[in-house]
């Protein structure tokens, strides 16, 4: 068995095309919401962000939503043999057939890591193909389904890179949505970012924008890295 183990759960990844991973785990701790009580987390795959929220926001009822059925089944398990299982719930559906299902039903955070290759040669492994490609289209739609199933206050998180920010924030205007912050990713202080948190939803508040950095030096993980995860990884 693959088992990822964290400070107060753990991740059984066997056989799931993504793994546990840098960009799951920093969404996971760095994600912000004022005491939500209704989270749904698209494309959960082994459910780790979806943990890692309801061990952050112990009133959350947290919806998993993934379109691959043998990752819908693990992060099922996962939450399972979870202190969290009470409020977890794992669903095998896309996600615009989880929302039709659930008409009227509002989320104060809709939080992805969403497939992250934009328009890019697919991979042979039909798993990683789900997982890690898309298009725009993708996007549109998520889009448009977050501007019907978020709460007025609420925000929807992604983890995305570069290109797929610059889509998504030219997206917004069209349904009535606002950026509120970016939190630029980079692997060092003096290197380019290569990700970004973006945060937005219905209330136009003005854009803050701020840096995170992972790496000190190479394997050496910096003191911001280190504080955000603590509560995590066992690691630290």
């Amino acid at each position: 068995m693959d088992i990822f183990k964290f400070k107060q759960f753990n991740v059984d990844q066997s056989g799931c095309a993504m793994k546990v991973n840098t960009d799951g785990v920093l969404l996971g701790a760095l994600a912000e919401a004022n005491t939500p009580q209704s989270i749904v987390d698209i494309g959960t795959g082994t459910g780790v962000i979806a943990l890692m929220l309801a061990q952050r926001f112990t009133e959350a009822k947290i919806d998993a939503v993934e379109i691959d059925k043998e990752a819908a089944e693990m992060a099922r398990e996962n939450f399972k043999n979870s202190q969290f299982q009470q409020r977890l719930f794992s669903h095998f559906d896309t996600f615009e057939v989880f929302f039709d299902n659930n008409k009227g039903k509002k989320y104060d955070l809709i939080i992805s890591n969403p497939p992250f290759f934009l328009d890019s040669l697919t991979s042979a492994n039909d798993k990683k193909n789900l997982a890690r490609h898309t298009d725009g289209s993708f996007f549109m739609r998520l889009i448009k389904y977050t501007a019907e199933y978020l709460t007025d206050t609420g925000t929807c998180q992604l983890i995305v890179p570069l290109p797929t920010a610059m889509l998504i924030k030219e997206l917004l205007p069209k349904y009535q949505l606002y950026l509120q912050k970016i939190i630029a990713i980079k692997s060092f202080a003096n290197s380019a970012s290569h990700r970004e948190i973006i945060t937005f939803g219905k209330e136009q508040k003005g854009i803050l924008e701020k840096p995170f950095v992972i790496y000190n030096e190479p394997k050496v993980y910096s003191l911001e890295y280190r504080g955000a995860l603590a509560g995590f990884l066992t690691i630290f």
